[in-house]
Formats: C-alpha cells, structure tokens, sequence
C-alpha cells in the first residue's frame, strides 16, 4: 500500500488535473487495498469495453501479481466483460479458488459465436466460477438480448454435450443453473428471492 502523503499527494494533482479517468498508479493501489479489505467481491473490468482504453493493456493475465497477492485475504475477485482475452480469465478463475469470470458483455457482443465463445470459457474455468449477466445499460432492450443471448448460446452448449452422451440431462440442468444464477448468489452472498417466499 501507498504511504499516506503519497496518496494525498497523488489526489490533489489528479483532482488539478480534472482527468475524466483515474489512471494515477498510487490512488489506483490506494483504492484496491481499501476494496480488498473490505472482504466484498471487488469486481474488475478486463478486456474490451470503452473506446479510451488500450486493450493490449486489459488482458486479465496481467493482474496475475493482484490475484496472488490478494490470494489469501478473503476477497473474491471477480472479472469482468473479458472478451477478447475471455481465455485468460477463465485458466485465472480455473488456478486461483478466488477468482471468478462474469460472462456479461462478451456474449452480447459476440451475437451469433456466443455459444462458441460460451464454450470456450468452459473449456478451463470450473462450472462455479463463471457468472451470468447481461451488462446492459441505458436501453431496456438490452437486458432482453444479453438474456435471450446467454440462454440460447446456454442451451446450444448444454444441449451439444448432452445429445453426444457426454453428460446427463440433470448435470446439464444443474450446471446451467450454477452459471445462471447459483454462482453469483453464493458470490455476492445473495439469498433466492423463491426460497425465501416459500421458507417465509
């Protein structure tokens, strides 16, 4: 962590300067080892995503010194968008027990490869490390495609292992489940509103 001075130091000239996007390294460390200690998820944007971003600097590989050092603090990490580096995130989600892929963003934008790239996550990350969203922002619309996406690219993936006798339609039920919705419960310490209505 960055020495107190150095923080407020690196404040004043970031708030002189006015810039619109916080890149200063000493406040960036700063604000991470608050997140950290807070014991929440701390959710990380990777991959593509805004046009001022250099994407050779937002492949999540590079935060394999961040996900060591925050190994044994009790704060789950979890990247997001991922795309085009989704790879990558998922051999990070399959190697570091507190690391998680959220999936929202690229099977939207991937459209018609969703299911392609949905497999792709599959082939390194476990089934409980990878979270469903849509990502949308702004339209409504955009809940209903990212929704739309992710099950039909969901069920494509599912339905291929299932029809080739690789896995049961149960197991194939359970794992759509964990990425739906189960995964991100346990993560964000989320309750099932259903279970919660029947228990209650």
């Amino acid at each position: 962590p960055p020495a107190p001075g150095a923080v407020h130091t690196a404040a004043r000239c970031w708030l002189a300067a006015g810039a619109p996007r916080l890149t200063d390294p000493v406040l960036l460390r700063h604000l991470v080892q608050l997140a950290v200690a807070t014991g929440r998820p701390l959710q990380l944007h990777t991959g593509f995503g805004d046009p001022d971003l250099r994407l050779d600097h937002a492949d999540p590989a590079l935060l394999t010194d961040l996900v060591r050092a925050t190994a044994d603090t009790g704060t789950d990490l979890v990247l997001l968008h991922c795309y085009p580096y989704h790879r990558q995130a998922a051999y990070l989600a399959s190697v570091f027990p507190h690391v998680y892929a959220d999936i929202g963003l690229t099977l939207t934008h991937t459209g018609p490869r969703a299911a392609a790239v949905l497999a792709e996550f599959l082939e390194l990350a476990p089934f409980g490390k990878l979270l469903f969203s849509t990502d949308a922002y702004g339209l409504p619309e955009l809940y209903v495609v990212g929704s739309a996406l992710f099950r039909t690219a969901l069920a494509t993936v599912l339905g291929d292992w299932t029809a080739s006798g690789a896995w049961s339609a149960e197991d194939a039920r359970r794992v759509g489940a964990m990425i739906a919705a189960d995964n991100a419960r346990r993560v964000y310490g989320l309750s099932d509103s259903r279970a919660d209505r029947t228990c209650g």
